[in-house]
C-alpha cells in the first residue's frame, strides 16, 4: 500500500529520531557514521531511518569512494508547511474569537 507524498513525509517526522536526523543534515552534508555519533544506536538502526527519510524525498544520499554522505532535500518540508499554513488561519480566528469571548466576560464580571 503506498500512501500519497504529504503522508509519508508525515510518517517519516513522526519518529523523533529521525527528525534529529534531519536537524542534523539542516547543517549541512554528513556521512552515515557522523549522523550515527549522538546516538545510542548501531549503524545499521540509523541506516533504517535514513531509508525511511530517503523514501520520503527527505533526504538525498550521494556517493564519493567508500562514504554515503547525505543531504537535505527540502522539499518536502516545504509542501507540509504549505499545509499547515493553511489552518494558520483558522486557528488564528479562532483564537480571535476567544479573545473577544474572554474580554466579553471579563466586561460582564467588572458590570457586577
Amino acid at each position: 500500500m503506498r500512501a500519497d507524498p504529504l503522508s509519508n513525509t508525515l510518517a517519516a517526522l513522526a519518529d523523533p529520531t529521525r527528525r534529529d536526523l534531519l536537524a542534523r543534515l539542516a547543517l549541512g552534508e554528513a556521512t552515515v557514521t557522523e549522523l550515527a555519533k549522538p546516538f545510542d544506536m548501531s549503524l545499521p538502526g540509523i541506516s533504517k531511518h535514513l531509508r525511511v527519510l530517503r523514501r520520503a524525498g527527505l533526504i538525498e544520499q550521494g556517493r564519493r569512494a567508500q562514504w554515503r554522505p547525505c543531504q537535505l532535500d527540502p522539499e518536502p518540508l516545504r509542501k507540509v508547511a504549505a499545509w499547515v499554513e493553511q489552518y494558520r488561519r483558522f486557528w488564528e480566528q479562532s483564537f480571535d474569537r476567544l479573545d473577544d469571548y474572554l474580554r466579553e466576560l471579563q466586561g460582564t464580571e467588572e458590570g457586577q
